[in-house]
């Protein structure tokens, strides 16, 4: 289930479908949605583990103020994806704990 038509959003209806990949599997999204919503829409409701009692977090703000969303994106760990538009050919994994940055090579 989708918002299509929101009175202060965008809409999407005329969004173009494109895929993301979450975990390795394709999951079909619309350009530009929240890739929180994405994944919702997909049946995916935990995005991470939190770093001490390894319990599981997804959507809980919604607008970019908590950290229960953030995800691994693109190889970029600590991503809220509630404010991250999605795109074509994306990467994105479920965050165990505190994710740290990777060395740049």
């Amino acid at each position: 289930m989708r918002v299509i038509e929101h009175p202060i959003l965008d809409e999407l209806k005329d969004s173009k479908t494109v895929t993301l990949y979450y975990n390795g599997q394709p999951i079909e999204a619309l350009e530009g949605e929240p890739i929180a919503s994405a994944l919702m829409n997909a049946g995916i409701r935990v995005f991470r583990t939190t770093a001490k009692r390894h319990e599981p977090r997804g959507i809980f703000c919604a607008i970019g103020r908590c950290t229960d969303c953030m995800m691994i994106v693109d190889g970029i760990p600590n991503t809220r994806t509630c404010v991250t538009k999605v795109k074509d050919g994306m990467r994105v994994e479920k965050q165990e704990g505190l994710a740290s940055l990777k060395p740049q090579e």
